[in-house]
């Protein structure tokens, strides 16, 4: 993806959040040099956890087709997770536009609610694992949504109107997709991992490559290790 393309896609989705009364918190708009100036100092605990805007193609370059809007705005420690006390949760704000795919995938330890926060309808496609990770294309599916559960086949859709959410269990394959308008997602979770802790069922990446023919406006997660080193 080229940065102008990031940045214009940071300024969109920032309008788009704001419209539904959601307001990211202050460090969502450092500067860059601020950014770093921070993180130095009084904030490292933003690039201990990953916060920040989060802007993926998986590597395919065709972001309208097969992309994903992302912000963290909170994430626990690992480490808590292996004492099992401690802040063992995690959140995000994304946006899934209308029929951009964000695909097959799983989580080895992330536990998920998603979250329809506004827009258009929320399509998920599900599959259980095999014993093996892989993809289960026979068996049943059983997911709760909001206090009820959902059985349907394997590779059915569930659709998520705004308001409504489904709980998604390590090892539960999910895609999803905007249907009738971009669609405004919240998430939480067990602490979450996106170095390590996505298995998709396609070969391809989790973070884009940046071709920078433009200053960046913010920087993303995925440019922390290079920018703030």
């Amino acid at each position: 993806m080229k940065r102008s393309e990031v940045n214009a896609i940071i300024r969109e989705s920032d309008k788009f959040i704001r419209s539904f009364g959601y307001v990211m918190p202050p460090f969502a708009y450092w500067s860059p040099e601020e950014l770093k100036t921070r993180t130095s100092s009084d904030s490292k605990a933003i690039l201990d956890a990953r916060l920040g805007w989060d802007i993926t193609d998986y590597g395919q370059g065709k972001f309208d087709e097969l992309g994903l809007f992302l912000f963290t705005t909170r994430n626990g420690n690992q480490e808590d997770l292996k004492k099992g006390g401690g802040m063992l949760y995690a959140e995000k704000i994304m946006i899934s536009r209308e029929k951009q795919l964000s695909p097959m995938h799983r989580h080895i330890v992330k536990a998920e609610d998603i979250i329809n926060r506004g827009g258009g309808t929320l399509v998920l496609e599900l599959f259980n694992s095999n014993a093996d990770g892989s993809v289960d294309e026979k068996t049943d599916v059983e997911v709760a949504t909001d206090g009820r559960i959902v059985r349907q086949k394997a590779g059915g859709l569930l659709k998520l109107q705004p308001g409504e959410s489904v709980t998604l269990l390590p090892g539960n394959w999910h895609a999803f997709w905007g249907e009738g308008g971009d669609v405004l997602i919240g998430e939480v979770s067990t602490v979450n991992d996106d170095l390590t802790d996505n298995i998709f069922r396609e070969p391809i990446g989790r973070f884009s490559s940046i071709e920078e023919d433009e200053a960046p406006v913010h920087l993303l997660v995925s440019d922390y290790d290079k920018w703030l080193a």
